[in-house]
């Protein structure tokens, strides 16, 4: 089958640097590692699969950093909006650029990825027509909170919507969306999300009892995050984000994290801490499988995704969970202060995710998903 990507490339440093280790006779990897599609661009070519990309978001003038302040990028994107994107020539232009790519390459399925702002339900329609291809969107955010007008008005034309959080699939279907599939996004690819040995070095810059990793602003989309961090300033914390920090947390940030980078973090902390963005009430976000794969004691926020993905097993939990504040200052307090049942719960938790969460699953399930289309 072959598949088409249409995605915005971030890291675009990390892509280049993975091009470049590439051995000389093996095929480049058309994502960088810091992006979850390059997880599955290996499980569906281990399926057989032909993958190609269509970078939506080219040129990229600057690596995109989330920021609550006023910047003049702000202000000509706001200006830039204003303007139909029927009539503005560069989206008119990337428009074209993906029809000539789609007649170039004739996909059997063209995925999009979500936070399109670009691609036009026209162009999507005539591809559908012109081609005969399955159109799939897949997004791990709310259509209600961060899908664009194009999106949401293209919804009716997706085949299929594979979401992460089941009630964002919700949102997709009344918007007129064929069929949704609650599947994380997300995953564990082993020969990655596991622990990484450390040098002395690396060891005193990222150990810390508490790791996040993550983002943090606008405060609209990540108050949950913020406020479950501000309780605990007075534990041993440490924070990684690649955008803004509020003021209230910029004592603990440690620097950014990418790729390989993220799990060396991971592997020098005694906890991760993870909680989902104020829009996401099921769950299901990256971080989730990947501490688990990296054999991390994880707590995150009680979400029914989060129970129905890590179940106890062998009479043991996988992951810890909290209801509120008070509720996570004596979870953390209790496991911090128990070694051999924090590492018992790690290893519970990688095996699981190795077991049932791996991209390769992942990758069957879609493949039967679409097998269920035709």
């Amino acid at each position: 089958m072959k598949i088409l990507f249409v995605a915005s490339l971030h890291h675009p440093e990390q892509l280049r640097a993975a091009v470049a280790a590439t051995p000389p006779g093996a095929r480049p990897p058309i994502f960088p590692p810091s992006m979850a599609q390059h997880f599955w661009e290996k499980a569906l070519i281990k399926r057989g699969h032909t993958l190609d990309v269509y970078w939506r978001n080219l040129p990229i003038r600057q690596t995109q950093k989330h920021s609550e302040r006023i910047t003049p990028a702000k202000l000509i994107s706001a200006a830039l909006n204003r303007i139909p994107p029927q009539i503005n020539p560069d989206v008119r232009r990337k428009n074209a650029g993906l029809l000539a790519h789609a007649r170039r390459f004739r996909p059997d399925v063209l995925w999009m990825v979500g936070d399109n702002t670009v691609i036009l339900p026209e162009t999507l329609a005539a591809i559908q027509t012109e081609i005969g291809c399955k159109l799939i969107y897949a997004c791990g955010t709310s259509p209600i909170v961060f899908s664009h007008p194009i999106d949401r008005a293209a919804a009716r034309l997706y085949d299929l919507v594979l979401a992460s959080d089941y009630y964002h699939g919700i949102q997709w279907l009344e918007l007129g969306a064929q069929r949704m599939e609650c599947l994380p996004l997300s995953a564990c690819d082993p020969d990655f999300h596991h622990p990484y040995p450390l040098t002395g070095e690396e060891r005193r810059a990222y150990r810390c009892d508490i790791a996040f990793v993550g983002t943090l602003v606008p405060h609209q989309l990540y108050s949950r995050r913020v406020k479950a961090l501000e309780a605990l300033r007075d534990f041993d914390l440490g924070i990684w984000s690649v955008h803004d920090v509020p003021e209230s947390l910029r004592p603990f940030v440690r620097g950014k994290a990418l790729g390989e980078d993220m799990l060396k973090i991971l592997s020098a902390a005694k906890v991760c801490f993870n909680t989902h963005g104020d829009f996401v009430f099921y769950g299901g976000n990256l971080r989730l499988f990947e501490v688990a794969g990296a054999g991390i004691c994880q707590v995150a926020e009680d979400l029914p995704g989060t129970r129905a993905w890590f179940p106890d097993v062998d009479g043991g939990k996988t992951i810890l969970t909290y209801t509120d504040e008070a509720d996570l200052r004596d979870t953390l307090a209790s496991i911090l202060s128990h070694d051999a049942e924090r590492a018992a719960l790690a290893a519970r938790a990688q095996a699981h995710v190795y077991a049932h969460h791996t991209y390769d699953q992942r990758a069957a399930r879609f493949d039967a998903l679409i097998a269920a289309l035709r």
